[in-house]
């Protein structure tokens, strides 16, 4: 990650562009035409290497789920993977299976590795950090087979995980743990906390994973949600947002749309 503003990723005439923020509704691409924002499909800020998720990292989240549980404070932080098949951009549509019972978003702030981080001390690990995105991480829990000890078709469906609308260098965030964050559906405020409730912060989080694997500039790791997660429907505007790295819009559809 060699960028320094903050920018996104569109697809625009046919060609895929960076995009910077313009005035306001409207964006300016990197060869200098400004085109209108909704004129453009959204696509992942970066081009994005491992995505490391992170489960039960929030405390208020972990006391909203105890009854269902079987971790503790004691445990390992719970990390899984994400293919690329997994990602949306701004304003994309996220499917929601017919018969499922019950499928949330999660609000998460999305940390961007910007150089390679092997066996990184908490004291050095905020330097390998590029910058930020807003995530929303969808599970369906009808297919968990134990409560936050994720499964594949839980994590790694496709287009169940929006990221967006811009990659944040960590130069404009002097603290990424406290951003107040937040979940609107349909306009109504349904989740709220900040990333100062975090049982391991970002340091914590990269000495421990490059400890035993190297991270590498364009990885990104997930670094949970609150507590708030509701049952979303079809039709439903899900917006996510993290104060100072943006506001993040997705739609519920169902499958009909995917000729289901």
């Amino acid at each position: 990650m060699t960028t320094t503003q903050r920018c996104a990723r569109v697809a625009c005439a046919g060609a895929i562009h960076t995009a910077f923020p313009e005035r306001e509704g409207f964006l300016r691409l990197a060869d200098g035409r400004v085109v209108d924002e909704e004129a453009v499909i959204w696509l992942p800020p970066i081009e994005v290497g491992t995505i490391l998720a992170l489960g039960l990292n929030y405390a208020d989240h972990v006391k909203e789920l105890a009854k269902e549980l079987t971790v503790t404070s004691k445990d390992e932080p719970l990390v899984f993977l994400k293919g690329p098949g997994a990602l949306l951009g701004h304003r994309g549509q996220t499917r929601r299976p017919r018969g499922v019972a019950f499928m949330h978003y999660e609000c998460e702030l999305a940390v961007v590795i910007g150089r390679t981080a092997e066996r990184v001390k908490r004291e050095h690990a905020m330097r390998h950090v590029a910058g930020y995105m807003v995530a929303n991480d969808y599970a369906i829990r009808d297919h968990l087979e134990n409560w936050y000890r994720p499964n594949l078709r839980v994590k790694n469906r496709d287009g169940a995980t929006v990221l967006g609308p811009w990659f944040v260098p960590a130069e404009e965030v002097a603290d990424p743990h406290a951003l107040a964050l937040r979940t609107l559906v349909n306009g109504q405020v349904t989740q709220q906390g900040t990333t100062a409730n975090m049982v391991n912060d970002i340091p914590a989080l990269i000495e421990y994973l490059s400890a035993f694997m190297t991270l590498q500039a364009g990885d990104v790791i997930l670094t949970g949600t609150p507590e708030g997660v509701v049952n979303v429907d079809e039709g439903d505007e899900v917006i996510t947002e993290i104060d100072g790295i943006g506001r993040l819009v997705n739609t519920i559809v169902g499958d009909e749309l995917f000729g289901r």
